[in-house]
């Protein structure tokens, strides 16, 4: 585990990300709160941009509860059956969709808990919604967001819900707003798992993690370390080889 970032180090991290994005948004694309809960719901699993290639079909025909309830299920699978898991996902976006006609007068709730007993929406989905369409300051822990808070030393945690809790605590409450936003994009394009692109990041110098990856072309220290000849054992041999025939 890298070592916690401190207060100031915190503050210094999102003023940065701040000052270079001072207004940060989601890459899903929507129409209303209820599309962009059909949006996250179906962003399960999936990439945003294979989300956004498969929704403009079917909000064209159903951007509301009502009528997404009226598509129906099978009509709603057959829209969405580029996306992974379209079969689950259209099962539940029909659900929630009757759901919402029924029993919220087609409005999606504005609370946590009672987005959670929607189907198919779980905290992350949740704290998403709240974040984007109603301006909650909630952070939506997924792999990115995990991976930039226990890497950095921003809040290390070992589920999402405890780096969640870390980070409500110590994101100063000014940035708590896009902090969501800024993690994600940070995750998405600089801080990648598997070679995380150091040399450009923002926040390198803050950063805790302990294996930085380094510009292209820079030879580590042990690569540049030059071979021993042979060793003293091989000189000394050939020494006496020689030794032997002058005598």
């Amino acid at each position: 585990m890298p070592k916690p970032l401190k207060p100031a180090e915190i503050e210094e991290m999102f003023a940065r990300f701040s000052a270079r994005m001072p207004h940060p948004k989601g890459e899903l694309e929507y129409r209303n709160p209820f599309t962009l809960l059909v949006a996250v719901v179906l962003s399960a699993q999936a990439t945003d941009k294979g989300v956004n290639k498969a929704t403009p079909a079917l909000f064209a025909l159903a951007d509301t509860p009502e009528k997404m309830a009226a598509l129906g299920e099978t009509k709603i699978r057959d829209l969405i059956k580029t996306i992974g898991l379209y079969r689950s996902k259209a099962k539940n976006v029909a659900a929630l969709s009757e759901r919402l006609a029924k029993e919220f007068h087609g409005e999606v709730p504005r609370d946590r808990e009672t987005l959670e007993t929607l189907p198919g929406v779980g905290r992350k989905t949740a704290n998403v919604v709240l974040n984007i369409a109603f301006g909650e300051p909630t952070i939506a822990v997924d792999t990115h967001v995990f991976r930039v808070s226990n890497r950095t030393g921003l809040a290390a945690g070992k589920t999402p819900l405890e780096v969640e809790d870390k980070l409500m605590k110590r994101v100063p409450k000014k940035y708590l707003a896009h902090a969501h936003h800024w993690l994600i994009l940070h995750g998405r394009y600089v801080c990648l798992a598997r070679k995380p692109l150091c040399p450009t990041c923002l926040i390198v110098d803050l950063c805790k993690f302990t294996d930085k990856t380094k510009p292209e072309g820079t030879i580590s220290s042990k690569a540049s370390r030059k071979p021993r000849a042979s060793g003293r054992r091989g000189k000394s041999a050939a020494h006496r080889r020689k030794s032997k025939r002058d005598s």
